[in-house]
């Protein structure tokens, strides 16, 4: 019979096929407590995984009565989302302990309406999450969040995020009219970025996803060098002009020392809605290809789908008007990816050691 070790390292051994990742890669923590003929384990996940959880816990209940022998087993699963080592010298955000980076290096891949649906997935999966819409010049993600509504502030100093399908939102469209231009330099688009960013009353949020612009211009650079970033996610389809400018997007971030946690392939294949005929009309493995290449992970592949297109533009994205749909279970797998290699970054430990002021008397 298996003793509490070899028990603790058969769980940690075990690939979750829903992050392609061992439990021990993923920073999971395993308790296990072996009394004669009654075995009880504790697995505390570092990402969340509220859609899995049931399965996870039969599978591994399955897993320890085959291994052991013994029919008393119980397994209780939760998960806790600790903050992550971000670039050297970066202060943390007040109410953040997560931010990652959604980049395209290219407009017209989806990477907004992908931003918004990996947000809410995140969310979907049991964290607290909020969403920073950085493109300045043309925000879209009041419209994919269905609301107008216009940012108050309690204390005239800082400004509440606006809340939606259970997000804590924060973009420039909130606080202009819809077809209002904003014709800024470079200087005052990075401020208000800043302020957006420093400025909103973020309440304990798990991940802050950033929605960014396209290019690796002047919003790219204050993110890398200003920002307490935990993690990169690049968005592309699979032709090569995309993936040519991903590529750019991708070694900006390392660069700067911001590590990319994969590559999500969007608008991968079309299936018709008529005749259910697929066809790659982009290309195909393009993303997978780009994810060898640089040794990153491909995170999954969502298709190119007039519901997803519909659903963003009617302020409804697809992770909650069809949550029990295809495309929403790609979206959540896909975010389940994202935090399980989040989880594998080594822990922030600066707020646990105090500040040492020198006072001369």
């Amino acid at each position: 019979m298996l003793n509490s070790s070899q028990i603790e390292q058969l769980i940690n051994d075990y690939l979750d096929p829903s992050t392609d990742m061992t439990l021990a890669d993923s920073q999971s923590k395993v308790v296990v407590t072996l009394a004669e003929e009654t075995l009880n384990v504790r697995v505390t996940l570092g990402y969340p995984a509220k859609s899995m959880m049931t399965a996870l816990q039969d599978t591994l209940i399955d897993l320890l009565k085959k291994e052991t022998g013994l029919t008393d087993v119980t397994v209780e699963i939760d998960w806790k989302i600790t903050k992550h080592k971000v670039q050297q010298g970066v202060n943390a955000i007040k109410g953040v302990k997560n931010i990652i980076a959604v980049a395209s290096g290219k407009g017209g891949v989806g990477k907004s309406t992908t931003s918004v649906n990996l947000a809410l997935a995140l969310a979907a999966e049991g964290a607290t999450v909020g969403i920073l819409d950085a493109d300045i010049y043309g925000p879209s993600q009041p419209r994919m969040l269905g609301t107008s509504q216009r940012p108050e502030s309690v204390d005239g100093k800082r400004i509440e995020p606006i809340e939606s399908y259970g997000l804590q939102a924060m973009s420039m469209g909130f606080l202009i009219e819809e077809e209002e231009p904003m014709v800024w330099r470079g200087p005052m688009v990075t401020q208000a970025l800043e302020q957006m960013l420093n400025d909103t009353n973020w309440a304990a949020l798990d991940y802050l996803v950033i929605d960014l612009p396209p290019g690796t211009g002047d919003i790219q650079l204050t993110l890398a060098q200003k920002v307490p970033v935990s993690g990169a996610v690049i968005v592309t389809t699979p032709q090569d002009i995309s993936l040519l400018d991903a590529r750019k997007a991708l070694k900006m971030f390392e660069k700067v020392n911001v590590p990319v946690m994969g590559i999500i392939e969007n608008m991968s294949t079309h299936i018709c809605s008529q005749c259910q005929h697929e066809e790659h009309i982009f290309g195909s493995g393009g993303g997978e290809k780009m994810a060898k290449q640089y040794n990153v992970d491909l995170l999954g592949n969502l298709p190119l789908d007039i519901k997803i297109r519909e659903d963003a533009d009617q302020g409804h994205p697809t992770v909650v008007a069809s949550p029990d749909s295809a495309i929403a279970e790609s979206y959540r797998s896909i975010a389940r990816r994202v935090a399980a290699r989040l989880a594998k970054q080594g822990k922030d430990y600066s707020s646990a050691f105090p500040n040492i002021v020198i006072k001369n008397d």
